[in-house]
């Protein structure tokens, strides 16, 4: 779960980092507001892809300590 949080971050970062290596793109959205839109939007599906993974590593848990107890 670690690797998936810190792989997260990671590409977070760096997504964010190249939009600042792009000033042009940012003024234009900044100029006309929507660059609130954009990273609203951003956050939402980060969020919603932290959260499946989430859920699905504690289904997987759940799996695999009911296959354990099985054994």
């Amino acid at each position: 779960m670690k690797k998936i949080l810190f792989s997260v971050f990671t590409l977070t970062f760096s997504f964010m980092s190249s939009l600042a290596a792009q000033p042009s793109s940012m003024d234009f959205l900044r100029s006309t507001g929507k660059i609130y839109s954009v990273i609203m939007g951003l956050i939402i599906v980060l969020l919603g892809l932290f959260l499946y993974i989430l859920r699905l590593d504690r289904k997987l848990t759940k799996i695999e300590k009911y296959i354990n107890h099985e054994q």
